[in-house]
């Protein structure tokens, strides 16, 4: 955790109160404060600042002198439509999403997600996930989730207007492994195009990467899928020669707009 993240109710003014457990510990155990240290904090949907540990007990940690005058990161231009994983690996990809800074996610049912994945408690968990994000990213605004069940029907009937109602780029990609086409090599051609467009400035960063990327789980998309997602606008790219696993893929994709979005910044 490099920041503890509470939700509204738990401020009172200048103060406020920690009570889950795993914050706690993480305060005492990890980052060994003690009553009189300053401690990094956000409000949930707020902003991210410090404050001063006042007292510590078992079951809770008082906070004073709360401060809280740091806007929160932007969130990455970008929304994440991505296979139902493991259980197991659900955990770890909503946390690095969020720590990322992905302002939406799609999990959707796949050929090759089992049906038991939709019956896991883990889903009944994202709230916890997302707070460990959050922590992790220093960040207090959680991304949107939805759940879609059924694929063919959100992506005929939703897909192309999400990209089409996008106010950054309206373009998609889907990574599959065996595309021709590559990731960079596609984002080479988005900023050819937008240096052609009038209306567009040459110099803007976002305008060359796509609002909606695509991404399977383990085993990637079958050809029904890839072709069905390239009916609605979505461009298959591939990111190397090596077969990666969902985490990795995930990570390497989204480091586009994560550096973009530093440069942007500077």
């Amino acid at each position: 955790m490099n920041c503890i993240v509470l939700p509204k109710a738990n401020f009172t003014q200048t103060a406020a109160q920690i009570h889950n457990p795993a914050q706690i510990e993480h305060i005492i155990k990890v980052l060994g404060l003690k009553v009189g240290d300053v401690l990094k904090i956000g409000q949930l949907d707020g902003n991210l600042g410090t404050a001063i540990i006042n007292k510590i007990a078992a079951d809770t940690i008082q906070l004073s002198d709360v401060q809280l005058d740091i806007a929160p990161p932007p969130k990455l231009e970008v929304t994440v439509i991505l296979a139902l994983p493991r259980p197991k690996v659900l955990r770890r990809l909503i946390m690095d999403m969020t720590a990322l800074g992905v302002r939406d996610i799609v999990l959707i049912n796949s050929y090759r997600t089992q049906k038991s994945y939709w019956q896991s408690p883990m889903l009944a968990r994202m709230d916890e996930f997302i707070l460990e994000g959050l922590q992790q990213g220093v960040d207090t605004v959680a991304p949107t989730i939805s759940l879609q069940k059924r694929f063919k029907p959100f992506v005929e009937d939703n897909l192309a207007s999400l990209i089409s109602t996008s106010l950054i780029s309206k373009s998609a990609v889907v990574a599959h492994p065996y595309s021709e086409l590559s990731f960079v090599q596609y984002l080479q051609q988005l900023e050819s195009s937008s240096e052609s467009n009038a209306s567009i400035k040459a110099d803007s960063v976002k305008t060359i990467l796509p609002s909606v990327v695509c991404i399977g789980s383990e085993g990637g998309w079958i050809d029904y899928e890839i072709n069905l997602l390239a009916a609605q606008g979505c461009q298959a790219v591939s990111i190397g020669s090596r077969i990666l696993r969902t985490e990795a893929a995930v990570n390497v994709m989204l480091g586009q707009w994560l550096l973009h979005s530093q440069n942007s910044n500077t």
